[in-house]
């Protein structure tokens, strides 16, 4: 069997970006790490009924600066921007967190700890309805199996929702677990159209969401290839 790999990080260099930007020393590397993970992690816990695209962290100097790309972006500004700016605090105890938890290692200075709000900014872009999104998609899909709704069904009505995007060229919709609460576990999947994946010039989006359903979590993969990449 072949050994698989991130779609997205397959192609990192060729097409695409990384989704944290910044330069540090070795020994401050891990601790930035680290910011980084709890932010992402924070961010898609309260921002879980919004739909996250994806969140790109970037730092130069003492500025972070965190993009957040959404389908709702009326429910992560919330009215008169409260909503965010109960955001922007916890990501900002999540800063001191870290900066306690290592005094020894001065990682503030270079990492955007934001101990004044204008160290710290907060950006909220809309996907465009055009731009299907894998990883909204499976978020969506997810949503859809917690309410225990038939998972062949539904795989097969978000493949043909994903195929009526006349920039989409092919889709695949795979699941495991114990679907529809079976016993044994077990993976399914569906697929229509042209997906190379192993074309680095291919445009393939790639999203992944977890189902908590009682009798355990179902695991959701899309990917969704939208033609080949030209520079």
């Amino acid at each position: 069997m072949g050994n698989k790999i991130n779609p997205k990080s397959f192609r990192l260099g060729v097409q695409g970006t990384w989704t944290s930007k910044w330069l540090t020393s070795k020994k401050k590397f891990p601790y930035l790490l680290e910011e980084d993970w709890n932010i992402r992690e924070y961010l898609k816990m309260r921002l879980k009924h919004t739909e996250v695209d994806s969140i790109s962290i970037e730092r130069s100097g003492s500025n972070l600066k965190i993009n957040i790309r959404v389908s709702k972006p009326g429910l992560v500004i919330g009215r008169g921007g409260k909503d965010i700016e109960l955001l922007k605090k916890g990501v900002e105890k999540i800063l001191n967190n870290i900066s306690k938890k290592y005094p020894k290692h001065d990682i503030s200075a270079g990492s955007g700890q934001a101990k004044s709000k204008s160290t710290l900014s907060l950006n909220v872009e809309e996907v465009p309805k055009q731009d299907t999104s894998a990883t909204v998609m499976a978020e969506e899909l997810a949503g859809q199996i917690e309410r225990r709704n038939p998972f062949r069904r539904t795989m097969k009505r978000y493949l043909d929702l994903i195929l009526q995007n006349p920039k989409v060229f092919g889709a695949k919709i795979r699941m495991s677990g114990r679907l529809d609460g079976k016993e044994i576990s077990r993976a399914e999947w569906l697929a229509k159209g042209k997906i190379p994946l192993q074309t680095l010039r291919a445009i393939i989006d790639y999203g992944v969401a977890t189902a908590s359903c009682t009798y355990g979590a179902i695991g959701i993969k899309i990917w969704i290839y939208k033609g080949e990449f030209s520079e």
